[in-house]
This record gives structure tokens, C-alpha cells and sequence, in this order.
């Protein structure tokens, strides 16, 4: 059965919010028209960036927790993993955006968005030769100040709020994967590409890995909600 795992973390981050989604307050499935084209959108970068990154060596996975089914270079449940974690996140988005009808960190989302816009862009540029940390880092900073200066988009600081409850789950979800339960790790990892640092047993890039990757979801989710709100007036 331990060839399953990595399928059954997939569906322990899914399962909840998909059940809870169909709550007659929340009625996440009324969504379901912008949650899933972004997540399609979304996945046009990252698939292929994952296989690159495969491809390379920069990580790997473990065939002891897989079933053994690829789509390309890359575990079936590698694919899964890109449908469970934005649908489980983009419903805690949508759900405290509900919950909590004051925007926390929205007057300080220019200044977050700038400042770590900055340290990731400077840490990029100090670790050009290690693959995950650069291009990682790069492409988040790019991507933060793309959204400050052209999109300027008034959910930042909701963005943030979603980000920072959904580190809790992260920190569960990605321990599992890098080892911190298990006897071996489900992803692994070259520590020559990235800084070697850890957080528990989860290298700090997957914190950024993973914030580029739901920004990019929302951006997607609120650009279509949008475009449909226009339609309809």
C-alpha cells in the first residue's frame, strides 16, 4: 500500500475542501467555471517547468511511494498534485474572502509585495548557479512586481491572508513529501540547486515554489470572475 501514499496525500488535501465546498453559505461549486480553467492555465507553465526540472535532476521522486503511471517524465501523481493543492487553496481564498469581510493586509500588500519582491530577486541573483533557487526566486520577484506595476490588483492583501492560513496545511503536506514522517522521501531533492536550507525537512524554495504557484491561480480566477462580472452588467 505505500505505493499509494503519495496518491492518498493528494486526496487528503482535496478531500475537505472539495466536501465543504458544496456548503449551502460558500457554494464553492459556482466557481467551478473559473477555478478550473485557471488551474488548467496555471498548470501550462508549471507542468512544463516540472518536467525541465525532472529532466535536470533538480528534484526527483521516489518510485517506492508512486504507482508507477507517468505522463511524461513525471508521476501521475505529480499531475494530481497541480489539481489537489490550487483547488484546496483557491477554496480557502474564496471561503475567507466570505468569512472575513475586513482586507487584513490589504493597505500593506504594496509594501509585502515590494519587499519580498526584492529579497527574492537580490537572493536570485546572489544564487544564479543553483537552479531551483534562481529561477524560483526570479521568476516570483518578476511576477510580484508585474502585479504591483501593471496588474495592480485590489486582492493582494487577500492573497496574502489566503497564503499565510494555508501555510499550516503546506508544512503537513510538504513534511509528508520531504520525509518528515515517513522513513524515505516521496520528492527529493539536489541540494547543490538550491540553498540547502530547510524548514523541518522542506527546503525553503518550496515556500516560494508554491506562493508563485497560487498567485499565479488567483491572478488567473480573478481575471476570469472579472471578465465574466463584465459580461453580465
Amino acid at each position: 500500500m505505500e505505493n499509494w501514499l503519495y496518491v492518498f496525500i493528494n486526496l487528503g488535501s482535496i478531500s475537505i475542501p472539495f466536501l465543504a465546498g458544496f456548503d449551502k453559505r460558500l457554494k464553492f461549486q459556482k466557481q467551478w467555471k473559473f477555478l478550473f480553467p485557471s488551474m488548467f492555465l496555471t498548470m501550462l507553465v508549471f507542468i512544463p517547468w516540472d518536467m525541465l526540472k525532472t529532466d535536470l535532476q533538480v528534484w526527483g521522486f521516489n518510485p517506492r511511494y508512486l504507482l508507477g503511471f507517468y505522463i511524461g517524465n513525471l508521476p501521475v501523481e505529480e499531475w494530481m498534485f497541480f489539481v489537489a493543492i490550487p483547488y484546496a487553496c483557491l477554496f480557502t481564498y474564496h471561503s475567507l474572502n466570505y468569512l472575513v469581510k475586513t482586507d487584513i493586509f490589504g493597505k500593506y500588500a504594496d509594501t509585502i509585495t515590494l519587499v519580498l519582491a526584492f529579497f527574492l530577486l537580490i537572493t536570485g541573483l546572489f544564487n544564479i548557479g543553483k537552479l531551483y533557487t534562481s529561477v524560483t526566486f526570479f521568476s516570483t520577484g518578476a511576477f510580484l512586481l508585474f502585479h504591483r506595476f501593471f496588474i495592480r490588483a485590489p486582492y493582494m492583501g487577500r492573497f496574502y491572508l489566503m497564503y499565510f492560513v494555508t501555510l499550516v496545511p503546506f508544512f503537513i503536506v510538504n513534511g509528508l513529501l520531504t520525509g518528515s514522517f515517513i522513513p524515505e522521501e516521496v520528492v527529493f531533492y539536489d541540494n547543490s540547486q538550491n540553498l540547502g536550507i530547510r524548514l523541518g525537512t522542506i527546503p525553503v524554495e518550496d515556500m516560494v515554489y508554491g506562493l508563485l504557484m497560487l498567485l499565479m491561480n488567483v491572478t488567473w480566477y480573478e481575471y476570469l470572475k472579472g471578465r465574466f462580472m463584465q459580461k453580465s452588467t
